[in-house]
């Protein structure tokens, strides 16, 4: 496990949840029951689901994070451990519960998502106080929108390094603060469709003109995620800007197993590609992490179909 000694790369300061995944042939419509025919519990919630995929990938990481003192948190940081996690700074709350997601695949490889925060509500400014020796350290930080908007807040204003924040899940009216502390926003396009107030995006010149308004109301560079269809992101250099669409390794669908968790592996792959290569273009990292991402989508489970290096 990793120390405070050690070179520590990248920090994600965010979520931890578990997960109870249930497969079914398709997605129940609403007021539906539907039988399922498979039921698996597992890792997830984006913190730490972005911690473990840049672990995976080779990066010295650190989770700053809560969780429920209750069998499922006990069990987490053992899980947290074994991926060779540095979690000094996740702590087990008394009279808690450790955060929850209640999830649905269907076959085809869709899914629904609820969330119960527990524990995770209680990430404070104070977290960030108290890890302030990580987040001088890292070379990479970031966070979600699974834990308080002023934590993460707190944490993007402490870290002077490269800062990624996932706005997942989305916020409408985005506070202006977090687009213009993170150096990298990074969101899909459901989430980008609703922080921009459009109907929705289906293809890369939309992806396009969502970005610019991310863009206008703030942000630095923006990373859009469309799936099967790669990535699109915006930024600017020198005065100009560079704008770019950065396609996906193509799965075929029948090798498509489990969506679930693959923006997560996406954002890991992005985080320890920054980390590893700071010279490298953005494209590059991009390419990579989208790559980490389809290897995903072909196995079962959250963290447990994240690919190791």
């Amino acid at each position: 496990m990793n120390t405070d000694s050690a070179p520590l790369e990248v920090l994600v300061f965010g979520s931890a949840i578990i997960d109870f995944i249930c497969y079914t042939p398709r997605l129940p419509a609403a007021g539906e029951t539907l039988h399922g025919h498979k039921f698996q519990r597992g890792y997830g919630g984006k913190g730490a689901n972005q911690c473990v995929a840049a672990a995976r990938l080779g990066s010295r990481c650190a989770f700053v994070g809560k969780l429920g003192d209750d069998s499922f948190g006990a069990d987490y940081l053992c899980q947290l451990c074994t991926e060779h996690v540095n979690v000094k700074y996740v702590e087990k709350l008394p009279g808690q519960s450790t955060g929850i997601a209640q999830i649905a695949v269907a076959d085809g490889g869709e899914n629904n998502i609820i969330i119960v925060a527990g524990a995770n509500d209680s990430l404070s400014a104070n977290d960030v106080n108290q890890a302030k020796k990580l987040f001088e350290q890292a070379k990479v930080l970031v966070c979600q929108l699974e834990t308080p908007v002023d934590a993460t807040l707190a944490a993007l204003r402490q870290f002077k390094g490269i800062s990624i924040v996932n706005a997942a899940p989305a916020m409408a009216k985005t506070p202006p603060e977090l687009l213009q502390l993170a150096s990298i926003l990074c969101v899909n396009e459901t989430e980008a469709a609703l922080m921009t107030g459009v109907a929705s995006i289906c293809s890369i010149s939309e992806a396009f003109v969502a970005i610019q308004r991310l863009i206008e109301l703030g942000a630095n560079t923006v990373i859009i995620t469309l799936g099967k269809l790669g990535a699109v992101y915006a930024c600017n250099i020198d005065g100009r800007q560079l704008k770019e669409h950065v396609t996906a390794p193509q799965v075929p669908p029948e090798l498509v197993v489990d969506t679930t968790g693959a923006g997560d592996a996406f954002i890991g792959a992005l985080a320890h590609h920054l980390a590893q290569y700071p010279e490298g273009e953005l494209s590059a990292h991009i390419a990579a992490a989208c790559a980490v991402a389809s290897k995903s989508v072909q196995l079962p489970g959250t963290q447990a179909s994240f690919p190791r290096a």
